[in-house]
């Protein structure tokens, strides 16, 4: 008698509704390094669905802006938005269940495409692009797929992301994270782990212009937005002046959201140390005319450095 009632039991097992077996398996804990269904579903994500023994309910479906899909037959539609894909099979099977469409659907849902978690990298490297966190990535992979930093990015990665805020009301957090101790001291506290919605931007480094009577006119990087560059460590990495140059200078300094100033600079005191050295800031443009007293305006002299800039040289040069 015992062996009959366990062999009963073990056959109402074996035929037990495959819904309540799907209803009840847990939906998997997202690993680090996992592939595309490692990432919970975003709206515009492309999504395979398969209903077992049913190919009319079997199709590859874009999930909609507002997070939801419709299957053929289903008079509602299912919440995609959020759901790791265990999860949407359950809610899809369950729908099929209520509205009596199959009995015991088992259902199986994977990732095909991402399109809700795009990562921006933009600014001074060497192929800006926008790609698809198709799984966990680093700030340093995003920083490869883009071939790496130029060699005038700046000494910051400005990361930002979008957040909700208090009210709902979206949030924009922007991180600064140094280049130095991210590459060459490999913090890995600062290698962030990204997700998709960011935007990485780095900004290229601080430069001074030094145009007319000198010998080499150029743009020159500065380090710390140019707070201890001066007249004359200018005048140095131009190589010094030419013959007919004016020993009266001008600086030409756009202050924050107004228009250019134009500061004299009595360059023959500076160089007989009769007058302090000037400092310069990060942007400012150092004009040396020549000695017959012609100046060019300054709308002029940033065409110029505009022309040099695009066209990859530095080489600027005013008689």
């Amino acid at each position: 008698m015992r062996l009959s009632f366990s062999l009963i039991f073990l056959a109402a097992q074996a035929f037990l509704p495959l819904s309540l077996a799907q209803s009840a398996r847990p939906a998997p804990v997202p690993e680090v390094g996992a592939n595309l269904p490692a990432q919970p579903v975003g709206p515009n994500d492309l999504i395979a669905v398969s209903v077992y023994d049913a190919p009319e309910l079997s199709r590859s479906i874009r999930v909609g802006s507002d997070g939801l899909i419709r299957l053929p037959m289903l008079q509602q539609r299912v919440k995609a938005e959020g759901l790791y894909p265990a999860d949407l099979e359950n809610a899809i099977a369950k729908a099929l269940r209520e509205e009596q469409i199959l009995v015991a659907p088992f259902v199986t849902v994977t990732i095909a495409q991402y399109h809700s978690r795009p990562i921006s990298v933009a600014g001074s490297v060497k192929v800006p692009l926008v790609f698809q966190a198709e799984g966990p990535t680093t700030l340093l992979e995003a920083i490869a797929r883009a071939q790496g930093l130029r060699e005038d990015a700046g000494r910051e990665i400005l990361v930002s992301r979008s957040q909700p805020g208090p009210e709902g009301q979206p949030v924009l957090l922007t991180r600064r994270i140094p280049v130095r101790s991210l590459i060459d001291d490999a913090d890995p506290a600062l290698n962030l782990k990204l997700t998709g919605g960011e935007e990485i931007r780095v900004p290229e480094i601080s430069k001074i212009y030094i145009v007319g009577n000198v010998k080499k006119p150029g743009a020159f990087p500065v380090q710390d937005g140019g707070s201890d560059t001066t007249v004359l460590q200018m005048l140095a990495l131009a190589e010094g002046l030419m013959p007919f140059a004016n020993k009266q200078a001008f600086i030409y300094r756009r202050e924050a959201g107004g228009p250019k100033n134009e500061i004299p600079v009595a360059l023959d005191k500076i160089m007989q140390r009769k007058a302090p050295d000037v400092t310069l800031a990060a942007n400012d443009i150092l004009y040396i005319p020549d000695n017959k007293g012609r100046r060019m305006t300054i709308g002029a002299l940033e065409k110029i450095l505009a022309f040099g800039t695009t066209a990859g040289t530095y080489a600027v040069i005013y008689h």
